[in-house]
């Protein structure tokens, strides 16, 4: 005789036999009764939670620390991607060299693939420029002449060393001011067209008496330098002259 109302029937499908006092699995969360209530014996799918134990490394046989609850295989990928010191791991590091550039994407790539307009690299799935916000030409110009003006200063450091610290009083005095005092109503990249042309304006003048002594590096610099400048001149032009244009299709005779 049964009696429904009381117990539970168990969770193993080969069994369901109602039990009146159940065991509640405390990995899975699931009813079984007294035969199937051992993690092997309902083969729980939750057991490696509360399988506490280090993984190893089969490469380097190093223990891996591991999150509470996390799998043992995500926590080894990820110390042989990034921690491993064996061999096999170091060599395919070095083939998978190429991260891509995109805000949080930890793809690494076997080879470059690079942007064309910002020339950034980036993985196969933010090759394009839709995916990964692309700055364009002059974001990929900007970028390439700053990073040869740091390999040139990181090459030649002893040059610093001469040069005082000490801020001349016109630059003091601009330090003191702020922004809006400085910039006025320009936007930001009119701003850095004003004040690459003036850089230029300054270097111009200083190369008539140290034309000779400029290297190869530093004159790509300043050729960066005033191709930035240019497009950025060209675009500020493009824009006045849609604004005029807009205008004056605006303007109606009473």
């Amino acid at each position: 005789m049964e009696f429904p109302g009381l117990g539970e029937h168990c969770s193993e499908r080969s069994c369901h036999k109602l039990d009146f006092l159940p065991v509640k699995c405390d990995a899975c969360q699931k009813i079984f009764c007294h035969s199937h209530m051992s993690y092997l014996q309902h083969n729980c799918e939750s057991a490696y939670k509360k399988d506490v134990q280090v993984p190893v490394c089969p490469l380097c046989n190093n223990p891996v620390p591991a999150k509470r609850g996390e799998q043992p295989d995500i926590a080894v990928g990820a110390h042989i991607d990034n921690n491993c010191k064996s061999d096999t791991a170091q060599n395919r590091r070095k083939v998978f060299s190429n991260r891509c550039s995109a805000k949080g994407c930890k793809i690494k790539e076997m080879i470059p693939v690079d942007c064309s307009e910002c020339l950034l690299n980036f993985c196969l799935k933010h090759r394009h420029p839709v995916d990964h916000q692309c700055g364009g030409k002059s974001a990929g110009l900007r970028r390439k002449a700053a990073d040869a003006a740091l390999a040139r200063q990181s090459s030649s450091p002893n040059s610093l060393k001469g040069k005082s610290k000490t801020l001349p009083p016109s630059s003091q005095r601009l330090g003191s001011k702020t922004l809006s005092d400085v910039q006025g109503n320009l936007s930001e990249d009119e701003a850095l067209a004003r004040a690459l042309a003036a850089s230029m304006q300054e270097s111009s003048q200083s190369n008539n008496s140290t034309a000779g002594s400029l290297t190869a590096q530093e004159s790509a610099d300043l050729a960066y330098a005033r191709a930035i400048a240019e497009s950025e001149q060209m675009h500020q032009n493009s824009q006045q002259a849609q604004t005029a244009g807009g205008s004056r299709d605006k303007c109606v005779l009473s």
